[in-house]
């Protein structure tokens, strides 16, 4: 199971709020999430996705056409991916150990 960090950033938009954008992708992700595919937050600069690395390039590649099928001429997106093989990763899990050592 891997972790990404996503935002995609499309330029070109008619002012620069871009929330209208980033609910397009939600509702993309939700649909994954529906069938079982992914698991995501949002947060409020990027987006967190998690499961199988071939799903999550699909996912990535559909939401980084979203902002193509609305007009916009040009998107860039940054990713980060998180695959560690040793042992099975999730968001929580991340976020856990680090508590435990705030915690200690």
């Amino acid at each position: 199971m891997a972790i990404v960090d996503v935002t995609v950033i499309p330029i070109g938009t008619e002012s620069p709020s871009v929330s209208s954008y980033v609910a397009d992708l939600q509702r993309i992700l939700k649909q994954y999430e529906a069938e079982g595919k992914i698991r995501y937050q949002l947060t409020p600069m990027n987006t967190i996705i998690e499961g199988e690395l071939p799903v999550l390039f699909q996912v990535i590649q559909d939401i980084h056409e979203s902002p193509f099928q609305q007009g916009i001429q040009r998107v860039a997106t940054n990713i980060r991916i998180d695959d560690r093989r040793d042992k099975v990763s999730t968001m929580e899990g991340k976020l856990s150990a680090v508590q435990k050592k705030m915690d200690s």
